[in-house]
């Protein structure tokens, strides 16, 4: 099995000027960089991960690339640039450039307007993810899923994943419009789903039976080879840490046969990334 965490992030705190993670949330603020995660990655075979903006600042994008430059496990990384800026599509295209830039992403989560993502506005930008072979990364709440649907199907030639399979209710053990808006992302060809980030929309003390509703749901309507596993390290160690969630996420889909298996941890996300096979 060739494994790839992809979805992961660093940061430096002094570049955030601020922003999250806040103080109050001590386990996760600090720096963490390539040396944090390595041992991780070793200890548990991974060979390979996604590198995942987490500021809407070109400045990290370019901080997350050097990286990539510098460190061969990081095989992809997903940036960030303005999307309604009027030279974003030259932006896009310089971007593109960058070998190891995959995708973008706006953080959806954060703009007050839910709607944002359909925003026609945005057209020039979008066809030109899609005219340079980028995916959307799309950070998204429940709430922004219609949204999202629109877009998906505005841009059919736009490979889009949704993070953390939208962040549903899990602490509540609630579905709400959640479970139908994802079925109806999942009728597009063009929309897969990230298999992370749900430990830390889980309550404290969480368990696999907390989180299989959620990512049963998830297998049912995507399928096993348009859903990618990631760990979103470190914020996972806020509700339990790597090994946690990865052994989660192993018992969740041990009823899967190998080569599903061996998809969802991996070879999903070399197929979506357009990320060589090959071992650097």
């Amino acid at each position: 099995m060739m494994r790839i965490d992809a979805h992961q992030h660093f940061w430096q705190l002094a570049a955030r000027a601020g922003s999250w993670p806040p103080p109050s949330l001590a386990v996760i603020h600090r720096d963490f960089a390539p040396a944090d995660l390595a041992p991780l990655l070793a200890a548990h075979g991974i060979v390979g991960t996604v590198l995942v903006q987490s500021l809407p600042s070109a400045a990290d994008t370019d901080y997350l690339l050097a990286l990539a430059e510098k460190h061969s496990f990081i095989r992809a990384v997903v940036g960030w640039t303005e999307l309604l800026a009027p030279g974003a599509p030259a932006n896009i295209a310089r971007l593109a450039s960058q070998a190891k830039l995959k995708g973008l992403r706006p953080m959806l989560q954060d703009i007050e307007d839910d709607a944002w993502i359909a925003d026609p506005a945005l057209a020039p930008a979008l066809n030109a993810m899609a005219e340079h072979g980028l995916r959307l990364d799309a950070l998204v709440l429940p709430r922004h899923l219609p949204a999202l649907l629109q877009c998906a199907r505005d841009y059919p030639a736009l490979p889009i994943v949704i993070d953390h399979a939208a962040k549903p209710p899990i602490a509540d053990a609630a579905f709400g419009a959640w479970r139908e808006d994802m079925a109806q992302l999942a009728a597009l060809p063009n929309v897969h789903c990230k298999l992370s980030g749900l430990v830390t929309e889980a309550r404290p003390g969480w368990n696999v039976d907390d989180l299989q509703p959620y990512v049963r749901h998830v297998l049912d309507v995507f399928g096993p080879r348009r859903v990618i596993w990631g760990s979103d390290w470190p914020v996972v160690d806020l509700a339990g840490g790597y090994a946690a969630w990865l052994a989660a996420s192993e018992a969740l889909l041990a009823h899967l046969d190998q080569q599903d298996r061996d998809a969802i941890f991996g070879l999903n996300a070399l197929r979506f990334y357009d990320i060589d096979e090959e071992t650097p």
